[in-house]
């Protein structure tokens, strides 16, 4: 029983998206809650992300939606580096500040701006070794960002149970005929 889930996956600009509010941010938002739904019907108690924008910021959101209907589920920002957003847009600053107010605990893996990749390996081990699931957005015919995570998982379940819960793209096509089917039902 999953008690502690990452939630993570490509950044925004990986899939083409550039407004935190764009209409495809909906369908990944509403595959996020009905993984993270499913999870917490099991006992999940803590979501936990590195803060990206893109779908780790969602993922904040549908906590945020989450804890309506279940206000002991908990959300943890544990970023890689200090300051990581330093270099990120306004409006890019503007999205994780508002998620880092509303998270129940923030803190870094590594105590420093950034230096190295390194950073980057000891944050996903750290992740992967703390969280008994991870739901990701991924999928490995598009190459991109969420790939060093998807195997620091991978190489955690070599060696013990560990929930690996995948929302590829057909999901995600699934999520908008079934997000379509819903409008034009009313």
């Amino acid at each position: 029983m999953a008690k502690v889930a990452a939630v993570s996956g490509y950044k925004a600009y990986e899939l083409g998206i550039f407004k935190p509010n764009h209409q495809a941010a909906e369908y990944i938002k509403a595959a996020l809650l009905k993984q993270l739904g499913a999870l917490a019907e099991e006992g999940l108690e803590w979501v936990v992300i590195t803060g990206q924008p893109g779908v780790e910021l969602w993922a904040a959101e549908a906590v945020f939606h989450l804890q309506e209907y279940l206000p002991d589920l908990k959300l943890s920002v544990i970023t890689p580096f200090l300051n990581q957003e330093e270099k990120w847009s306004e409006t890019n600053r503007e999205w994780y500040e508002s998620v880092l107010a509303g998270a129940d605990h923030v803190d870094s893996v590594s105590r420093k701006p950034y230096e190295k990749p390194w950073q980057l390996r000891a944050a996903n081990e750290f992740i992967v070794g703390k969280t008994d699931a991870l739901v990701l957005l991924y999928d490995a015919e598009k190459e991109g960002s969420p790939r060093f995570l998807y195997e620091a998982a991978k190489r955690r379940q070599e060696t013990e149970p560990y929930d690996i819960r995948l929302i590829s793209f057909y999901d995600l096509q699934m999520i908008v005929e079934e997000e379509e089917q819903k409008k034009l039902d009313y």
